[in-house]
């Protein structure tokens, strides 16, 4: 399973993050990325953000004013099923190599795109981590960095190992 890296995002906190042509995955993440909320954004396990273009844009025919980087995404993907991404799963991104460790929770932040965004990419089931949930990997998918290394727009990204 492969797709292509759309758009690369990166902020000085809190959303939107913007586009950058390329960066460097890092340890701990995009090189020039910062988080806010240390306490709940970032990490070695929730170094990169994850999330689907095609997500983005079925939220913003449902009238919601999202666009790419604004929910806080590090890598916008096109092509990538997420409902076949489980915990896990390695995807190459570039030159780096990422670790899919768990979907994003997402934050009350959110809301300035409509109460109830949340809603729509997140439930129970994907809170206690359900592949089955219909909204699995909605909200997008977080990873940890097993190689950092180079990405940019156009790269492609795939599946390289999974658990099962």
């Amino acid at each position: 399973m492969q797709g292509s890296i759309v758009q690369i995002n990166i902020g000085l906190g809190g959303l939107p993050k913007y586009p950058v042509p390329a960066a460097r995955i890092a340890p701990l993440g995009l090189e020039g990325d910062a988080h806010r909320n240390t306490q709940i954004h970032g990490g070695p396990m929730k170094a990169v953000l994850l999330m689907a273009a095609e997500t983005i844009e079925a939220l913003a025919a449902r009238g919601y004013p999202v666009y790419f980087g604004a929910t806080g995404e590090n890598l916008t993907t096109r092509g990538l099923d997420y409902r076949h991404l489980r915990i896990g799963d390695q995807l190459r991104a570039g030159g780096a190599v990422l670790e899919v460790t768990r979907p994003r929770s997402p934050c009350a932040n959110l809301d300035i795109y409509g109460k109830s965004l949340r809603t729509e990419i997140y439930d129970d089931r994907v809170a206690e981590r359900d592949p089955s949930s219909p909204r699995w990997g909605m909200s997008g998918l977080y990873a940890a960095v097993r190689l950092p290394g180079p990405v940019k727009t156009g790269d492609i990204i795939a599946v390289v190992a999974t658990l099962a």
